[in-house]
């Protein structure tokens, strides 16, 4: 899994060297604009950056969502997952007031499946999301991290049995009045056991035979992502 966090993490440490930042802008003092889905912030997996979505915005444009309701943003490969979720919190803050939206969906992928998670479980973030969605999220840990001894806070985090994970995981996995779902595939050679990414309370779907990184770019799982939170 190393080497795959190291590809993800070549492909965007020019954006995530020392701290989060954003694409989202603001309209001013202007008139908000007239919505036709809840926009969805894209939280992208360790390393990476906001060019990982570029696929699945385009065709959720493609299929009628407007640029106003598609955002991403880029968090710190060496920060906590807690870190990442105060950054998240104040993301989603500034979509609402950008766009006027009651609530925003999430959808993430990888790492950024447990800052997201972290965001609605402890920063109040079940009262203003409608629809959370995980691919390959390793949401009750991956062994392949500790094997490869991957020692950035991150990960160490998503270590099976950490104590951050426990905290996460411990009482309600799906919290709040949030409609949860997860993706996962049986040849996903990053998340081990695969069986991590399902939550109690979610709609989990097993996807077909791809590896971690298809997850942003195959058809199938975005027409099922697209039909989760329409």
């Amino acid at each position: 899994m190393i080497k795959q966090f190291r590809n993800l993490f070549l492909a965007g440490a020019c954006c995530v060297v020392a701290a989060a930042c954003s694409d989202v802008t603001t309209t001013g003092t202007g008139p908000l604009p007239v919505l036709k889905h809840d926009p969805i912030l894209f939280v992208h997996g360790y390393g990476g950056n906001n060019d990982n979505w570029q696929d699945m915005k385009a065709k959720f444009l493609a299929d009628g969502w407007q640029d106003i309701e598609l955002y991403a943003y880029n968090y710190s490969f060496i920060d906590s997952n807690a870190s990442s979720a105060a950054e998240i919190r104040d993301q989603i803050d500034r979509i609402i007031a950008t766009t006027g939206a009651t609530k925003v969906d999430i959808v993430s992928f990888s790492m950024g499946s447990i800052s997201s998670r972290y965001y609605l479980k402890n920063l109040g973030g079940a009262a203003k999301v409608d629809a959370w969605v995980s691919l390959a999220g390793p949401n009750h840990g991956t062994d392949a991290v500790e094997n490869n001894q991957c020692n950035f806070t991150p990960c160490q985090e998503i270590i099976p049995g950490s104590a951050f994970l426990t905290a996460l995981n411990g009482g309600d996995e799906t919290p709040g009045l949030v409609r949860y779902a997860t993706f996962w595939s049986p040849c996903d050679e990053t998340i081990n056991p695969d069986a991590s990414v399902i939550l109690s309370g979610a709609t989990n779907t097993m996807v077909s035979c791809i590896a971690h990184i298809e997850f942003l770019t195959d058809d199938a799982v975005y027409r099922q992502v697209k039909n989760f939170v329409e």
